[in-house]
C-alpha cells in the first residue's frame, strides 16, 4: 500500500470505537480459525440471470471527465426520471483501493457523493482504522442513481450502469477491491452466494485478476452490530492481500 504507514494503536482504537468493539479485540486480529483460506473453495450458488444491455455510446475509451459527462447525462434506464443528480464516485484515482457500494441513497441523491450520512461515517472510520484516509481510496457504486425508496437495483438497471463501473475500474487500476454489502458483492461476482458465504474469503474479479474481498455494508453493521468483528476481520483480510503484492 504505496505511501501509507502501519496501522497505529491510535487509529485502531478509533475504529474499534465507532464499531463498538472492546479495544481487548485487538489481541486477536487473526480471522477465526473457521473461517476458510483464500485459496479455498466456497459453495457456489446459480448465477444471476443474464440481462442485455441496451444498445448506447461505447464508454470503454473514455477519459474520466468524459466518463463523468457521460453518467450525467445517462438516460438509459428510468432511474433519470427520479433522479435529482447522478453520484459518480469520489476519491483517489490512482489509489490502490477501490471500495464499492450498492446504490445512492437520499444522501448520496441529494450531495451527489457516495457514501455520506452515518454509514458514510462508519465507512471513513472502517478506512482510518486499517491507515487509510478517505480521500485516499477511491468510492462509487455499483449503480450511479438511486432507486425510488432505496429499493434493490433491478437487474436491467445494474445493466444500464456497469459499463460505467467497469470503466472506472479501468482507470484506477486498483490494487484489490472492498465490495462492500450483498448487493455489491453478488453483482461484481455474478453470484447469488449470501454475503455471509461470500466474505471471509479473498476472490479474484472476472478476468482482470484484482483481488476482491467483500464484506458487510456499514448500514447493515449500524443495525447488526454482533457482525461488526466480521467486518474488522474482512478489512484485515484485505489488508494482508495487498500486503503480499508486495513480498
Amino acid at each position: 500500500m504505496s505511501g501509507q504507514g502501519p496501522v497505529d494503536q491510535r487509529l485502531r482504537l478509533q475504529y474499534l470505537a465507532a464499531m463498538e468493539i472492546q479495544a481487548w479485540a485487538l489481541r486477536s486480529l487473526e480471522p477465526d480459525s473457521g473461517l476458510p483460506d483464500a485459496g479455498s473453495d466456497a459453495a457456489v450458488a446459480p448465477a444471476l440471470p443474464v440481462v442485455e444491455a441496451p444498445r448506447r455510446t461505447d464508454v470503454s475509451q473514455l477519459d474520466w471527465e468524459s466518463l463523468q459527462t457521460a453518467v450525467s447525462g445517462c438516460t438509459s434506464c428510468e432511474l433519470h426520471v427520479s433522479r435529482t443528480q447522478t453520484v459518480f464516485g469520489v476519491g483517489n484515482r490512482d489509489a490502490d483501493w477501490l471500495v464499492i457500494g450498492e446504490a445512492p441513497g437520499k444522501d448520496e441523491d441529494l450531495q451527489g457523493e457516495p457514501f455520506v450520512g452515518r454509514a458514510g461515517q462508519l465507512l471513513n472510520a472502517m478506512l482510518q482504522a486499517i491507515g487509510l484516509k478517505r480521500e485516499q481510496a477511491y468510492i462509487a457504486n455499483i449503480l450511479k442513481c438511486r432507486p425510488p425508496n432505496n429499493r434493490d437495483p433491478k437487474p436491467e438497471e445494474v445493466v444500464c450502469c456497469e459499463p460505467y463501473l467497469m470503466r472506472q475500474i479501468e482507470l484506477v487500476r486498483p490494487r484489490v477491491i472492498l465490495a462492500v454489502g450483498r448487493i455489491a458483492a453478488q453483482n461484481l461476482l455474478k453470484t447469488e452466494t449470501p454475503i455471509g458465504k461470500l466474505r471471509g474469503r479473498v476472490h479474484s474479479f472476472r478476468d482482470t485478476g484484482i483481488p476482491l474481498v467483500a464484506t458487510y455494508h456499514p448500514a447493515y453493521l449500524l443495525r447488526s452490530p454482533l457482525e461488526k468483528r466480521k467486518a474488522w476481520q474482512d478489512l484485515q483480510l484485505a489488508v494482508r492481500t495487498l500486503r503480499d503484492q508486495s513480498l
